[in-house]
């Protein structure tokens, strides 16, 4: 086992999550380097395990509700402050209706998007998507034979 192995298992070793392997001991005993890092890490876990959050001030909600009263002070106050929001989502909606009904008004009787002319990209492969079964019957032209060309001069 080499020490690389070791390092990507030892966050778990430390915490106990996984038990030493006869392999992962043989060189854990071996390997000063991993040892002395796996003690640091059981180390780290002990120290993690007894720290406690500290508990909140009797008067932190006091103070903190106060503070959002100050917040609240500083906000400009005026007229425009309540037309903003009304005027924002009238905005938006009548966005939202003019894009769908351009959307829709763009929309042919066969529900595509664009319309397509033949002999464009878009209109040829359409074209071959409707008539795919058509064409993938053309396996007949495969077995013929190819007849050469009599009128092309050497």
């Amino acid at each position: 086992m080499k020490c690389k192995d070791i390092y990507e298992t030892m966050p778990d070793l430390a915490a106990g999550l996984t038990a030493l392997t006869p392999e992962t001991d043989k060189h854990l005993r071996s390997c000063e380097s991993c040892a002395t890092k796996l003690q640091e890490f059981r180390q780290t876990m002990a120290l993690l395990d007894e720290w406690k959050a500290p508990e909140p001030s009797a008067y932190f909600d006091t103070r903190f509700q106060a503070r959002l009263r100050e917040e609240k002070a500083k906000q400009p106050v005026g007229w425009l402050q309540w037309v903003r929001r009304p005027l924002l989502a009238v905005s938006l909606t009548i966005m939202m209706v003019g894009g769908i009904s351009l959307y829709r008004n763009r929309m042919t009787p066969d529900n595509t998007a664009v319309s397509t002319v033949p002999g464009t990209a878009v209109g040829d492969l359409q074209a071959l998507d409707k008539n795919n079964d058509l064409y993938s019957d053309f396996d007949v032209l495969d077995d013929l034979q190819v007849q050469p060309d009599v009128t092309a001069n050497p």
